[in-house]
This record gives structure tokens, sequence and C-alpha cells, in this order.
């Protein structure tokens, strides 16, 4: 009788931010404007970081990599956010579903990884400023890109694997803006508990891990800054700050989404908004309208574009 009466779901009703015709339309100017800026703000960094030679250093190389998961972060949940906003047709297919689940945990813990490699990054350039370039070299950034990319695929087909043979028959409504696997298990047609719990699980040992590490490493890095010269120690305080600052911003609403055991509807789609609209935006700000070396480097790239406009 199981099996007669199950029907398989083919598709999912995002039930979006807010049910209210105003708050809709104000949510898809909002929306558009700053997803705007975080393809104009971090196609720029890419760009600049790719056609300035002063610029190919590995800090710089990790900074580029960093704005280009934001954008793609952004590119996988705006878009479709503000096409629903416009045309009122919440709906994505399962396999769309699936498909930005996955996506979305291989750019988050890439993300994750990728922070950790960059305060790696500044211990080296702080504490041993000497043996920088050899530490950190080509080879060394490629294996740390490399390494990030790997454990984001790894960590997001782990996730997958736990629920890729769940069936769902009953409700396909998520109250939300995108598919993310809290929600789409609650809809499967099982008792879900322990689905939750190893899914929680899986999360919360790379956002929390990952967290830890780069909390440990600002710790060392001030720790030894203080301790060869006091006069770097507001110096190295500017610069770490805007670090846990993304830091923060970042991890914060993962961990909170993940491992918080009362979830509330309100609260989850707030965070989500900090992740996938205005930390993508603070990246380019704080990392790039902060360093001289960049505003220099984009004013340059605009005046070629310019120029080349004019020639052409």
């Amino acid at each position: 009788m199981n099996e007669i009466n199950y029907t398989e779901v083919s598709e999912f009703v995002f039930l979006g931010l807010s049910t209210s015709k105003h708050i809709q339309h104000f949510f898809l100017a909002f929306s558009v404007v700053f997803y705007v800026t975080i393809v104009l703000g971090n196609t720029l960094v890419v760009f600049t970081l790719a056609f300035d030679p002063h610029l190919h250093s590995p800090m710089y190389f990790l900074l580029g990599n960093l704005s280009f998961i934001d954008l793609c972060l952004s590119t996988l949940t705006v878009p479709k956010m503000i096409s629903d906003l416009s045309s009122g047709h919440n709906t994505i297919s399962f396999q769309g579903c699936v498909f930005q689940i996955f996506v979305l945990h291989v750019l988050g813990a890439s993300e994750m990884v990728l922070l950790v490699a960059m305060a790696w990054d500044r211990y080296v350039a702080i504490c041993k400023p000497l043996h920088y370039l050899t530490i950190m070299s080509p080879r060394m950034c490629l294996l740390l890109l490399s390494g990030a990319w790997i454990i984001g695929f790894l960590h997001s087909v782990a996730q997958l694997g736990f629920v890729v043979h769940l069936r769902f028959c009953g409700p396909n409504k998520i109250d939300s803006f995108y598919c993310d696997l809290p929600r789409f298990i609650k809809l499967a047609c099982i008792d879900n508990y322990r689905m939750e719990f190893m899914v929680a699980a899986n999360s919360g040992i790379i956002s929390i891990g990952t967290f830890f590490l780069l909390i440990i490493s600002y710790i060392v890095i001030l720790f030894n800054v203080r301790k060869h010269s006091s006069g770097d120690l507001s110096k190295a305080l500017s610069t770490l700050s805007a670090h846990i600052s993304v830091v923060v911003l970042f991890f914060g609403p993962c961990i909170f989404v993940y491992m918080w055991p009362f979830p509330t509807v309100p609260v989850d789609k707030f965070l989500a908004i900090l992740d996938f609209m205005i930390t993508p935006i603070l990246n380019p700000a704080i990392y790039t309208l902060r360093n001289k070396d960049m505003k220099v480097a984009m004013r340059k790239l605009s005046y070629q574009f310019l120029n080349f406009r004019k020639m052409s």
C-alpha cells in the first residue's frame, strides 16, 4: 500500500522572504541593487588582480579567488530570487534543488578553507617576513587553492550522500528563497532526526573547525607581533580586524543555521541575506578599499579602459 500511495515530488515551491506585495517589491529593488554591486565589485577585483603584474603575489592571488567564490555564491541564489520576486513563479525542480545544495556546499566549504589559507598567508607575512616568498611559493599557493576546492567537493559529496536516496511524497514547500539541506531533509517521508544530526555534524565539523583555526591563527599572529615589536601591534590589529569582521560575518550564519537546535525561520532568512548579499559586498570593500596598492591598480585599470574606449 505504501508503494501504491507513494507520489514522487518533482518540484519544490519557495515561500520566499515575505507574502506582502509591498515588502516583496522592496526586496526586489534591494536584491537587484546589491547583486549588481556584488557583480561589479568582485569582477573589478578579479580583473584588477589578473591584469596588474604588480599584484601577482600570494596574498592577492588568494584574495582574487575569494572574490570569485563570493561572486559564484551570490549568483547561485540571488538571480533566482530576483526572478521569483518579479514573476511570482517561485518553483524549482527537484534536480535544480539538489544541484543548488551541492554547489552551495562546494563553494561554502571551499571559502572556509580559503579563509584559513589567507590567515596562514598573513601569519607567514607578519611572523616570518624574510622567508615569505620561499614559503608562499606559487606551488604552495596552487596547493592551498586546490586543497580548498577538493575539501569543498568532498564535503558536499558527503552531505548529499546522506540524502540522495530520500523519498519525497508529502509537502513540497520550502520556507526560504533557496534550497539547503536542513529544510530539504524536513520534507522527506521518513523520520529525519538521524539524518538531520549527521548533516549538522558534517557541516558543524568543517564550520567550527575552520572557525577556531582562524581565531587561533589571529591570536598567534597578535602574540608574535606584540612579542617582537609593540609598535607594529596597532597596524596588525587594524589589518586583522578587517579579516575577523569577514570571518564572523561569514561563519556566524553558517554555524547558527546548522548547529542551533531551535530553528527560527525569520532569523534564518536574515542570516541567508547576510551570507549571499552583504558579505560578498563587504569582502571587496574590506580587502580592497583599505588597500593602497589595490586602489592605485584599479585607477590605472580604469584609465586604460577609458583610453581604449576613446581609441575604438
